[in-house]
């Protein structure tokens, strides 16, 4: 059931994006090629053959997208960094970009002059590629040293104004899609022990970070420190089964807790230890293929957030499955589970992304148990549809807004430490290896017209009101929202459709002049051949 009632005062309302999806400028002004760079330029890696190569031009629309957040009348702006950017081959002492660094410095002042607070993660994924050809990227414990030399450069550079950064965005993807699956960048498929490697050692840098900004600039800058972990929601199959509760405990742990357990408790979830450690047996393996920490590294790493970044998207219904003996076991099969969905679900966007408003309460509640009720911001959440043609009238996007932050209120009224929300994402985007088929974002963005001018969908309208109002104050008023917001869009449409005619004149325009005056060029030559023939 719906619950209406408003957030705590303070609560931080804000919008998100990424380097790589939204800045393009891949090679402009000193920045370095980063993997995704060199994935997308490989054919057949990306949905139609799509790069970031220009994105949304954000490195160039700065001005004009804060215009948008202040539009939206949001707090805050997530962000990431583009570590080769500032650092070409991602080895401080090899060369610094000060024109990367005057670009993050210029955002950054820019939000504050309009009042937005920067919310920063020092990766979204784009690894320098020099580090991932010379070392292979996070399968190397060196990108330990790398990442903090980089990671005390932005303290160094932005930390006067930056209190709220991220070490890293959803880690889990960088190291399963990356390193186990290969469907991400760097694209490579080391089953069975990439992913958990590549995992073992982000843990480390996180930590690794922490202890720097926390040794060396925390009493200066008094800012905060966490890591945005993704994991959707597991929900036994049967409730009253054992085998389908521990199977849906398995999937947190081996989604969430893989990261958050070492960062809160200090180690890997016992039940992943015992999976993996099992399955290495079988295989004949002398050791487990998830890595272990020392005694030492345990300490180290337990409690090495000040906050927990939260993205949630979906769930899923779960329940045992034992896969056959594999001599090549993944992690895939090492948790042994299946997934399913409930037909009824809603699914506006691509198949993985079922909207289960549901499952966000039940996470939070599990994180706030599980790890001691730490101080949560939701780092992304957000619903994309994967249309050809352009829907600036999305219902469906108010319709999971609205259920999802409804449950971030009753998680509140649980006594779970949510202190922000940031919906995902600002803008229409490169989404990896899907290219810029599904659309994540608040603002339409035409990627055909070479300006990409973006175009307010209805959900900014019904977002505002949501900010406005810190939450659904009442039910009269909450139903008013969502036809105020559709009148919105059709205005935008128009807009659209009229900016749309004049880019397509504006084709035309470019190839038919020159093809008719290459045309009368050659008639008159071919008319003054024959005059000049009939006259001599």
């Amino acid at each position: 059931s719906f619950y209406y009632g408003t957030f705590p005062a303070g609560f931080l309302w804000g919008v998100g994006s990424s380097a790589y999806q939204t800045e393009g400028a891949w090679d402009k002004d000193g920045k370095g090629p980063s993997i995704w760079d060199a994935f997308t330029h490989k054919k057949g890696k990306v949905f139609r053959n799509e790069t970031g190569d220009s994105a949304c031009d954000g490195y160039y629309k700065v001005k004009d997208d804060i215009q948008l957040l202040k539009e939206m009348k949001v707090n805050h702006y997530l962000f990431s960094i583009s570590w080769p950017r500032i650092m070409p081959t991602g080895i401080k002492t090899e060369q610094l970009n000060e024109k990367g660094i005057q670009f993050y410095n210029d955002t950054i002042n820019s939000l504050l002059e309009n009042n937005i607070i920067p919310i920063v993660s020092l990766y979204h994924w784009d690894l320098p590629q020099v580090l991932q050809e010379k070392y292979g990227g996070w399968q190397n414990i060196s990108m330990i040293n790398y990442f903090n030399d980089y990671a005390n450069l932005c303290f160094e550079k932005f930390g006067d104004r930056v209190k709220h950064w991220i070490t890293f965005s959803n880690p889990w993807a960088v190291a399963e899609k990356g390193y186990e699956t290969g469907e991400h960048a760097p694209g490579l498929k080391l089953g069975g022990c990439g992913a958990y490697q590549a995992a073992h050692h982000i843990i480390k840098t996180h930590a690794k970070v922490w202890h720097s900004y926390n040794n060396t600039w925390r009493s200066e800058q008094q800012g905060m420190v966490g890591i945005s972990l993704t994991s959707g929601w597991g929900e036994p199959v049967d409730p009253h089964s054992q085998t389908d509760r521990d199977a849906a405990e398995r999937y947190i742990q081996f989604h969430l807790g893989w990261f958050a357990n070492p960062i809160y408790k200090g180690d890997y979830p016992e039940v992943m230890k015992n999976y993996v450690g099992r399955k290495s047996a079988q295989q004949g393996l002398g050791k487990s293929r998830l890595p272990t920490f020392s005694v030492q590294e345990k300490t180290y790493i337990k409690g090495t957030s000040d906050f927990l970044g939260i993205g949630h998207f979906t769930t899923r219904y779960v329940l045992q499955k034992s896969f056959p003996f594999l001599r090549a076991s993944s992690y895939h099969t090492d948790h042994e589970l299946a997934e399913l969905v409930d037909p009824k679900w809603p699914a506006p966007g691509p198949k993985w992304l079922y909207s289960v408003p549901w499952g966000f309460r039940r996470l939070l509640n599990f994180i706030k148990t599980q790890y001691g009720n730490p101080l949560i911001y939701v780092t992304e959440n957000g619903v994309s549809e994967k249309v050809q043609c352009t829907q600036l009238c999305d219902e469906w996007r108010i319709e999971y807004l609205k259920g999802y932050i409804n449950e971030i209120l009753k998680a509140l009224n649980d006594g779970v430490n949510v202190k922000g929300y940031t919906a995902w994402s600002l803008l229409d985007k490169f989404e990896w290896n899907k290219g810029f088929s599904e659309r994540f974002g608040f603002y339409h963005v035409d990627f055909k017209n070479k300006n990409k001018p973006r175009y307010p969908k209805a959900s900014v309208d019904y977002y505002k009101k949501i900010i406005t109002a810190n939450g659904f104050p009442n039910q009269r008023e909450v139903e008013n929202w969502y036809q105020r917001s559709m009148d919105t869009c059709s205005t935008a449409h128009q807009l659209l459709a009229a900016d749309s005619l004049i880019t397509h004149m504006e084709m035309v325009t470019e190839i038919a002049l020159p093809t008719v005056f290459t045309l009368c060029i050659l008639i008159s030559i071919v008319l003054l051949i024959f005059y000049l023939r009939n006259h001599s």
